[in-house]
């Protein structure tokens, strides 16, 4: 089997952003999507080139074009913000993005319209259903299949870095559950999810999805949902490992990593280096623990098991990928890394908020849905960062 990778443009760029419908009175995930699109569909055509629907009928998801620099990007992004934005406010709905929504219950929700989506919930049943999860995907422009996969093993060394980065589901269904990131684990649940396979070439992968496909594990490639994945019909590089992210702000803060990331990657492979491969223990273990403690765990960095601070391992990248940044103009952009740094990944805000309501999660509502209209705080979390103590048995109730 043949799969066509349609090569882009070195570093070209594309960004996709899940955002949340939140009803302003009762600050639950509500339906609203398919009212919200149609109304901003412009005349003539089938839908909104730059909106579309998602899983959840609470959910819009707004893409950008394809982009040259990190800055056109969030341009871009924002204007397709406001005119979604805009319209969910004439039906009394607010947007907001976190990996997760804080209170309500996934067996609420109301699955979309669309034929791929149902066929979806069909085939997978409750680990489908309960995906009332948001994330943000970066693509990255590579220009020939045979470096796709090489560029996709050494990017998953950065797996913990972006997720502990980017960590912001600590509560499910009104409960803390103790970790930074819920979403990745409740993603891993899909059989075609979770940490992409080491392998070897473009035509290890082809003969990969011509086994899934033959055996019906798929219809299409489109199926495989790995943490970072290439993408043939893009000829992109895609990292889907972040969780939904709050502000603007910080979608550019991990867009640049990625631009910057995959152009050194692609360098490296022009002058003739062959990219590292991770150990496939040392990946499984640091995703865990960027999941579980964020920004405060600790990585392991080779085989032997030394570890390091996740913080320090970002805060050197930041300063190895300053000069690439320089040359693709996103230096400003990645700079935010270290704001996001200094004022708290989102799960730390967001039990910070809890902590100082008592444990109120529509308190963090708010503070989502202020963030997302006003940007990044400039102040950190002025509360410990561990979970909010609440009921030994969360499985049914909201906190408040």
């Amino acid at each position: 089997m043949q799969i066509p990778f349609r090569s882009s443009e070195r570093a070209s760029l594309g960004v996709e952003w899940e955002l949340q419908l939140v009803d302003l009175q009762t600050r639950q995930l509500t339906a609203g999507a398919v009212e919200i699109l149609e109304e901003i569909r412009p005349e003539g055509l089938d839908e909104h080139p730059k909106a579309k629907h998602e899983l959840l009928q609470s959910t819009v998801e707004i893409i950008t074009g394809i982009c040259t620099t990190v800055a056109e990007a969030k341009a871009d992004l924002a204007g397709t913000l406001a005119e979604v934005r805009a319209a969910a406010g004439r039906h009394g709905l607010g947007l907001m993005c976190a990996g997760t929504h804080p209170i309500t219950d996934w067996q609420t929700q109301q699955i979309s319209p669309k034929e791929r989506y149902l066929q979806l919930v069909e085939k997978m049943q409750w680990l489908a259903r309960r995906l009332q999860i948001f994330g943000v995907h970066v693509h990255v422009g590579v220009r020939a299949p045979e470096k796709a996969i090489p560029i996709v093993n050494a990017l998953t060394q950065y797996v913990p870095h972006f997720l502990a980065l980017s960590a912001s589901s600590p509560f499910w269904v009104g409960c803390d559950t103790g970790l930074a990131s819920a979403r990745s684990k409740v993603f891993e649940g899909m059989p075609t999810a979770g940490l992409p396979y080491q392998l070897s070439g473009w035509d290890r992968f082809e003969e990969y999805m011509e086994t899934l496909i033959s055996t019906h594990a798929i219809e299409s490639v489109r199926e495989v949902w790995w943490d970072i994945r290439p993408h043939p019909d893009f000829g992109t590089v895609e990292l889907r490992i972040c969780d939904g992210l709050p502000t603007l702000d910080e979608v550019g803060a991990v867009a640049a990593l990625s631009q910057c990331l995959v152009e050194q990657f692609d360098t490296q492979l022009d002058r003739g280096y062959t990219l590292p491969v991770p150990a496939s223990w040392v990946l499984r273990e640091n995703k865990w623990r960027a999941a579980r403690y964020g920004l405060d765990a600790d990585i392991v960095v080779d085989d032997k098991g030394t570890v390091r601070p996740v913080r320090q391992a970002i805060t050197d990248l930041v300063e190895e990928l300053t000069p690439t940044a320089r040359r693709l103009g996103c230096e400003a952009e990645l700079v935010d890394v270290e704001r996001v740094l200094a004022v708290g990944a989102s799960y730390q805000r967001q039990r910070a908020v809890a902590a100082a309501h008592d444990g109120d999660l529509t308190a963090v509502v708010d503070s989502l849905l202020a963030e997302l209209r006003h940007g990044l705080p400039t102040a950190g979390p002025d509360r410990p960062p561990g979970p909010v103590p609440g009921p030994a048995d969360c499985a049914g109730g909201h906190a408040a």
